[in-house]
């Protein structure tokens, strides 16, 4: 009898090729943190509506509101359109809305459709759009229109697209025509740009005599980051950092910042059908419509490849609250004791969306918005920066005790209140408090001129034996010249040599957009056309791309000892069997690096270099982009003296 033996055989080279995929670390190295860099998204200065979420309706579902704004309201960024000497007029009403949570629409009442047409055809009575400062149109390219109508007889309305130039007549880019009758209903068309237009107005017009209703209107463009309704070119930016997590809302988002309590970012208004979503305040003075929630910010790390951290309010506010900034005494509002479950279960019950089975309550949801399979949360945080007061002490270990019993399986990150230095009040009570109850993970922020960044080198003094490890959850140097990238990649060189003491680090903010920024500097800039990555974008994705598991400090020797400007890390991946050997130069003065790696064996022949440099006071804007890495492949060698420019970051990255 012949036997098949070839099975046997294709097994054995699979498990030959399986073991080669991780490599031994050779001595003289520290196991640290594959984690360590990672990126925080949160909703300033529009980076989420008009930003990284693809919708390009502004107000959609009429919630503007007063309350967020001087002068706004529920028609704000939508007017009056009546081509044609039509007439009719429109009203703001919550009689009977699509949902409780999305109350107000907007009824048109359409009384003379015109026949004068001095638009080259157009006519009707209704509404115009234009989006978030104009609506970018690409031609050839397939935009998804929907919007939930309502009317008693048969309405014929007009969706189109065009550029609407004031004093010039009308372009068509793109239109069709909906037939609306009934109770509330959801209408979709599909419009194909037969122009490019930078400003383009999205135009709902009544064609037919009468009254409809409307809300939720939406208009996405079908070539979104895989498909999951994210503008394209601002994830890819993310994933080319090749971050391994994820940390979102925020950021003050999370418990309302100065607005109090009542403002708290609440994640079970993010994850259902967009038209049920509650809409809320953004604490940096415009809007969320929700319609980037918790469900897509999991969707988006699940398409990246990066770890979720959600971030949890836990029962005490922003200390920017009631005028709190400049306030010696408690400022923050405050839950009773006696509601705090309501904040665990907030938090039990985010572990059950994300992880839980099919048949769970909230499992159920997840599954309904199209993710049978769960997501795998590990991290979860608890409290943004708050000002560590007995309040907040207390609220955080009711919160924190009630997870760890259910979930012990889950790493509780908490915080150590803002401006986390040694010898601040805050940073020292939440570094009490972490060691108290054996937290995991502690998150410090700080923002700092460069020279802090030169001249600190906070974590060689932290205890080795502590249990808690460190996340530096937000920090920048406070300017966008290549001079403070620098500054920010000789700062994460002395973390990666402490990489067994600090977990991971995220550079913040992330976004902003142009024409509504609330901070600088941030990590990339972006308009509806473009983005515009600043020098320390680029540094953040060499880190990012040279993440590694083992750490060599004893590699790499300068020409200059004991010099601040200099700084340098080895890095080494068992899992992807790659070695990167980092050099930082801050200086004016030209510097030689003496690497030495005889004892990785197996390098391979080649090795490629990356290279950032430039003049200290260079920046990346919105007309020059003089700073992005430069590279090229190099033979690989054991032993080389490396010339080290001024003003510069090298990277060298060899496959093992």
């Amino acid at each position: 009898m012949r036997r098949n033996f070839f099975p046997a055989l294709i097994m054995l080279a699979s498990l030959s090729v399986n073991a080669q995929k991780a490599v031994t670390p050779p001595a003289g190295g520290k196991q640290i943190s594959d984690e360590l860099i990672g990126i925080f998204f949160e909703d300033i200065s529009s980076s989420a509506d008009g930003g990284l979420y693809a919708e390009l309706v502004q107000n959609g579902s009429f919630e503007y509101s007063p309350v967020e704004r001087d002068g706004w309201g529920a028609g704000t960024s939508w007017r009056m359109s009546r081509p044609g000497h039509s007439t009719g007029f429109i009203e703001v009403s919550q009689q009977s809305p699509i949902h409780p949570n999305n109350p107000n629409y907007m009824r048109v009442h359409v009384e003379r459709v015109g026949h004068y047409y001095d638009y080259d055809g157009w006519t009707g009575f209704g509404l115009q759009n234009e989006g978030f400062g104009g609506i970018t149109i690409e031609k050839g390219k397939k935009y998804d229109f929907s919007v939930f109508a309502r009317s008693e007889q048969d309405m014929k309305i007009r969706v189109a697209l065009a550029k609407d130039e004031r004093g010039h007549k009308r372009e068509l880019i793109a239109d069709t025509t909906l037939s609306v009758k009934g109770g509330w209903k959801n209408y979709e068309a599909t419009l194909t740009a037969q122009a490019d237009c930078d400003n383009a107005t999205l135009l709902l017009l009544g064609m037919t005599v009468g009254t409809v209703d409307v809300d939720v209107v939406s208009l996405m463009p079908q070539d979104t980051y895989k498909g999951h309704g994210l503008r394209k070119d601002l994830a890819e930016a993310l994933e080319a950092l090749n971050p391994k997590f994820m940390r979102f809302p925020g950021g003050c988002v999370v418990h309302g910042g100065g607005d109090g309590f009542w403002n708290t970012y609440r994640w079970k208004n993010t994850v259902g059908p967009k038209e049920t979503r509650k809409q809320l305040k953004n604490t940096w003075g415009y809007h969320q419509s929700m319609g980037l929630g918790y469900f897509e910010y999991f969707q988006l790390c699940e398409d990246i490849g990066m770890q979720p951290l959600p971030i949890l309010p836990c029962g005490v506010s922003c200390q920017g609250t009631n005028g709190g900034w400049g306030m010696r005494d408690q400022a923050q509002d405050v839950v009773p004791m006696s509601e705090m479950d309501e904040w665990v279960d907030e938090a039990l019950d985010l572990i059950e969306w994300a992880n839980g089975d099919v048949t769970t309550k909230w499992g159920k949801v997840r599954a309904a918005a199209g993710h049978p399979k769960p997501f795998n949360l590990k991290y979860l945080g608890i409290g943004n920066e708050e000002k560590i007061t007995p309040e907040f002490c207390e609220r955080f270990k009711y919160i924190y005790q009630r997870v760890r019993e259910k979930h012990p399986e889950i790493t509780i990150v908490g915080t150590a209140g803002p401006g986390s230095h040694p010898g601040n009040p805050d940073f020292d009570n939440g570094w009490k408090l972490a060691e108290e109850i054996g937290l995991p993970i502690l998150d410090e922020h700080y923002y700092e001129q460069r020279d802090y960044f030169f001249n600190s080198r906070q974590y060689d003094k932290y205890p080795r034996d502590r249990k808690t490890k460190v996340y530096l959850g937000e920090y920048a140097s406070k300017d966008k010249k290549l001079i403070d990238a620098l500054a920010e990649a000789l700062y994460l060189l002395h973390i990666e040599r402490n990489g067994d003491v600090v977990r991971m680090t995220s550079y913040a903010p992330l976004f902003a957009k142009k024409s509504n920024t609330n901070w600088n500097p941030d990590l990339i800039y972006f308009d509806n056309k473009k983005t515009y990555l600043t020098c320390s974008y680029y540094v953040q994705q060499m880190f990012g791309k040279s993440s590694g598991d083992y750490y060599y400090g004893d590699c790499v020797s300068f020409d200059r000892n004991d010099d601040k400007y200099l700084g340098q890390s080895v890095v080494l991946n068992t899992k992807t069997r790659e070695l990167f050997v980092k050099v930082c130069n801050g200086s004016k003065d030209a510097a030689k690096a003496e690497i030495d790696l005889t004892r990785f064996k197996s390098l391979k022949s080649a090795a490629t270099k990356t290279t950032i440099t430039g003049n200290p006071d260079d920046e990346n804007n919105y007309e020059q982009h003089p700073v992005a890495p430069k590279e090229e492949s190099v033979k690989s060698k054991k032993k080389l003296t490396l010339d080290v420019a001024p003003y510069s970051f090298v990277m060298l990255s060899y496959k093992l």
